[in-house]
């Protein structure tokens, strides 16, 4: 007895510190705010709305972004503020871009994942890594090196998809182009063939599941109250991410050590094509730069190049598959421009024409490419947080420490920005009356972000994509395995669609 009554005391004693936990940030969350002060940005809740709409949430805030372009929601510590707003965003990632700041908070939410990486820090560490990065996406050796991995690989996902096809067999493209992307990725991050796409790589296959969990597990943090209660504890999804990073850690520190040990032996090798051997051979120039310091940068190298282009091209053949006229539209420039399925069938001889030349005249495809990037950023929402008081364009205050979002996903759905056929998906847009892709401001299109930290890997994603999409598009023709579900997306740091897309490839008849 006196062991149960132990028990139900200390559950009794938990639950009342929950609950007073949770009383004191309602309180916090209300007491000293600028409530009902015109001069703030219009109140529409508290960010604890957000955890009954976390599934939608990036519709959440695109319905309320529709009446209010700026809006703020209520948190402990700070107001949250939200914006759709091209000025506002133009002055926070610009104007006074020395204003605002990752700020603490955001920190402390992803530095377990993403450590000293440049999605997390500022200043001399940000600037560090931001010039070591500029300079190695600026090489011309890792151009050449990159597009010559980006078209073995997509050679080999139509080998994969030409099977199933053959099969006549339902497959999930995102898992596919996830794998084809993480191979690429690995051999020109690290200079390793991880062969995820052939299955050989339990490894790799755990690692992607282990990331993509670590993401949306971090992700939630953002309206999870008791995050650090869960994680003090050891408890729930935070002992899982926790598991997680253990094994996202040893993999890419184990990558790291056998790459230096084979820098080190084979000297003579073209071992300084990948970024990894680069950013290894800067090391030794900075005693900063040890295994922990590149395993963070490397991450978030794998967390743009990954995510950015698999997850755009999930989307991009989704938009296809509902778009007839823009898919054949897009086939028809393939076989202007690179050659017709009759001319080139072998799959080799068909990726190695697709060089710098080809993918600078595929003008129709960059557009479509573009278009799903303004419905399905990469990065639907991102933001920064004031370091001092401030005053924004549309007239309305910040206070020191108050957060700054803005929503790409969002944005690309406003009227205001983008006219009344802002749902519309319509690649002619990008286009001017000669057919040349055209590109609007990056403060209105901020699928790359903007400003100082805009991202370096955005011609490297384009290239990337364009080589995939040419080469699955030159061969298949792809059809939706359910044409009445409803398709979308895992709320998480990156848009990826939830439960992945599945297709069914049919080989295209010259």
């Amino acid at each position: 007895m006196d062991f149960l009554h132990i028990i139900f005391t200390s559950l009794a004693t938990t639950l009342l510190l929950v609950i007073l936990a949770l009383l004191s940030l309602v309180l916090k969350t209300f007491i000293g705010k600028p409530i009902r002060n015109p001069q703030y940005a219009p109140i529409v809740g508290t960010v604890f709305n957000q955890l009954f709409y976390f599934n939608k949430l990036h519709d959440y805030l695109t319905n309320i972004s529709l009446k209010h372009p700026t809006f703020r929601l209520l948190a402990p510590d700070q107001s949250e503020l939200y914006t759709t707003d091209t000025r506002n965003i133009e002055y926070i990632l610009k104007t006074n871009f020395d204003n605002y700041s990752k700020g603490e908070g955001n920190k402390d939410i992803i530095t377990d994942l993403f450590g000293n990486g440049i999605f997390a820090v500022d200043g001399v560490m940000w600037k560090q890594q931001r010039k070591l990065a500029s300079f190695e996406f600026s090489n011309r050796v890792l151009r050449d090196f990159s597009c010559s991995v980006f078209r073995k690989n997509a050679a080999k996902l139509v080998g994969v998809v030409s099977k199933l096809s053959e099969a006549n067999e339902v497959f999930d493209i995102q898992d596919l182009l996830m794998q084809s992307a993480l191979d690429s990725i690995f051999k020109v991050g690290f200079g390793v063939d991880l062969n995820c796409l052939d299955g050989s790589s339990k490894e790799g296959n755990a690692f992607i599941k282990a990331f993509d969990d670590s993401n949306a597990i971090t992700y939630w943090r953002y309206v999870d109250p008791l995050w650090k209660i869960k994680r003090f504890l050891n408890i729930g999804c935070e002992a899982a991410l926790k598991n997680n990073i253990r094994l996202i850690q040893k993999f890419v520190l184990n990558l790291i050590s056998m790459r230096r040990e084979q820098l080190e032996t084979n000297q003579h090798c073209n071992q300084k094509e990948d970024i990894l051997s680069r950013f290894l051979i800067e090391s030794k120039k900075d005693a900063r730069m040890n295994d922990k310091y590149l395993m963070d940068i490397i991450l978030n190298f794998l967390l743009a190049g990954k995510d950015s282009s698999a997850n755009t091209l999930s989307w991009f053949f989704y938009m296809l598959c509902k778009n007839t006229l823009v898919h054949e539209k897009v086939v028809s420039e393939i076989e202007t421009v690179v050659g017709s399925r009759e001319n080139v069938s072998d799959i080799d001889n068909f990726v190695d024409k697709i060089d710098d030349q080809v993918l600078e005249k595929m003008h129709y495809l960059h557009a479509t490419l573009t278009e799903t990037l303004r419905l399905y950023p990469a990065v639907p929402v991102d933001g920064r947080v004031a370091d001092m008081d401030d005053i924004l364009p549309d007239g309305f205050k910040l206070k020191k420490g108050d957060g700054v979002y803005y929503i790409s996903y969002a944005m690309g759905r406003m009227p205001y920005i983008w006219g009344d056929d802002a749902d519309d998906f319509k690649p002619e847009r990008w286009l001017n009356d000669n057919g040349v892709f055209q590109p609007e401001s990056p403060f209105k299109f901020i699928a790359f972000h903007a400003g100082p930290r805009i991202c370096l890997g955005k011609d490297f994603a384009y290239r990337q994509m364009k080589i995939v999409s040419i080469a699955l598009l030159h061969f298949f023709v792809f059809k939706l395995a359910n044409e009445s579900r409803k398709v979308t997306y895992r709320t998480m740091f990156t848009l990826q669609i939830g439960g992945g897309l599945n297709l069914l490839a049919f080989p295209r008849i010259p």
